[in-house]
């Protein structure tokens, strides 16, 4: 329709040649229009529609979630590191018949051991460990592993004993421990 008009004025005699195309350069362009945003002017930003809202919000749900499950595998991998540490690192117990008695939480309990394995617990050696609500005696470098992992699974990890013992103002030094005292 623009075209029509345009031969209708070229043709009465009101606009020559040369400024139609000039009109025809310079006119408006549907779809090419280039629009601001406004770089300069922070007035000029527009708001935030309900719909940006709510893909800002999806995103954000989407990072707790997965930041939720990232945290869950890192705790199953530690879980099952656990695990593995201690079932290939626990100390056979066969014929074990003496009580090694500790305190979990606010409750003694007891595990059962040789009287070696009960010796090397008490000087550190051996350390108790709790495995899906079982106690198991693994040695100390393996507990000392698992407390990297996770401290509340070591229970009992006796710090060895100085190997020179010569205290000079221990009361006790000349009196000897008998060695059938148990607790």
């Amino acid at each position: 329709m623009a075209n029509a008009l345009q031969e209708q004025l070229l043709k009465s005699g009101l606009v020559d040649e040369k400024k139609l195309k000039q009109a025809r350069q310079s006119g408006p362009r549907k779809g090419k229009k280039k629009k601001g945003k406004g770089k300069g002017n922070p007035e000029a930003a527009p708001a935030p529609s309900a719909a940006d809202e709510a893909r800002r919000r999806e995103a954000e749900r989407s990072r707790r979630l997965n930041e939720e499950r990232k945290a869950a595998a890192e705790r199953k991998a530690r879980e099952a590191q656990i695990r593995q540490l201690i079932e290939t690192h626990r100390v056979d117990r066969a014929g074990a018949d003496v009580a090694y008695h500790f305190q979990h939480g606010r409750v003694i309990r007891h595990v059962y051991v040789t009287p070696r394995q009960r010796d090397r617990l008490g000087s550190g050696q051996l350390a108790v460990v709790t495995l899906d609500g079982a106690y198991e005696v693994v040695p100390r470098e393996t507990a000392d592993r698992i407390t990297e992992r996770d401290p509340e699974r070591v229970l009992v990890r006796n710090d060895p004993e100085p190997s020179g013992g010569n205290d000079e103002d221990d009361p006790y030094a000349g009196y000897e421990v008998p060695d059938d005292l148990m607790w």
